[in-house]
């Protein structure tokens, strides 16, 4: 099968769900920090694997080289939605796509336009005081000076995104599940499916086509009834123009 099937399919569906991972956007210029050349570069640069920077144990002992870290290399706000966004946006507002699941925290979905949108690891968007827990936007994070602070008890602001060593938001989680488990597609784009639990999403869907748009081979080739090794904006701007 190839994107001529993937065409047909999307116009015979009326139940497809979108989880998509950092190959999504890299095409809108955000680099993916766990490709061999991210990590060799964040290494030489920061003295640590991005893993370590981005732990709740670098958090907690490493306020300050967390945050500089963070808003180098996690936040590109002036990053705009690319073809595989807008596509999946006009699906939604077609009533073909009933959801997208991220592992992005970049907000680039919800600025395409996408309403339905799963957030597994959490968003740049989203920070909030850890004590008294008043909420903040990216500007605050962006505009402070080394640390965040928070303007009614002086405690750290911190991102909602899941470091690592924390577990995923299971309300967020479940929401994830439910959506792949009633899907009849599962579209799966710019994701090798090597980080868990994330991955494991895929074991849920019992569905009638799982579609795989990745670069690289993933552990679910075999399993699934399309696989395309293309750009991920490409094939789906190919969809939509062909719908």
């Amino acid at each position: 099968m190839n994107i001529e099937d993937l065409i047909r399919i999307v116009k015979e569906s009326e139940n497809i769900v979108f989880f998509g991972g950092a190959g999504v956007s890299t095409e809108s210029d955000i680099p993916d920090f766990r490709s061999e050349s991210g990590i060799y570069s964040i290494e030489n640069k920061y003295g640590y694997p991005p893993e370590f920077l981005l732990s709740h144990t670098f958090f907690k002992t490493h306020d300050d080289e967390f945050f500089k870290f963070y808003k180098e290399t996690m936040i590109y706000p002036d990053a705009k939605p690319n073809k595989a966004h807008k596509a999946l946006a006009i699906l939604e507002d077609m009533g073909k796509l009933k959801a997208v699941i991220t592992q992005n925290i970049d907000g680039l979905h919800q600025k395409s336009g996408s309403q339905n949108v799963i957030e597994i690891h959490g968003s740049v968007h989203k920070n909030y005081c850890i004590k008294c827990g008043q909420k903040y936007d990216l500007n605050y994070i962006i505009q402070s000076n080394g640390v965040p602070k928070c303007e009614k008890c002086s405690s750290l602001v911190r991102p909602d995104v899941v470091l690592y060593e924390e577990g995923l938001d299971m309300s967020v989680l479940n929401s994830a599940i439910e959506a792949i488990v009633k899907a009849e597609v599962l579209v799966v784009g710019g994701t090798s499916l090597n980080v868990y639990p994330a991955a494991g999403l895929v074991e849920y869907f019992r569905g009638k086509y799982l579609v795989l748009i990745n670069k690289s081979q993933t552990q679910y080739d075999k399993r699934a009834q399309i696989v395309i090794r293309d750009s991920i904006g490409e094939v789906l701007d190919k969809v939509v123009r062909s719908i």
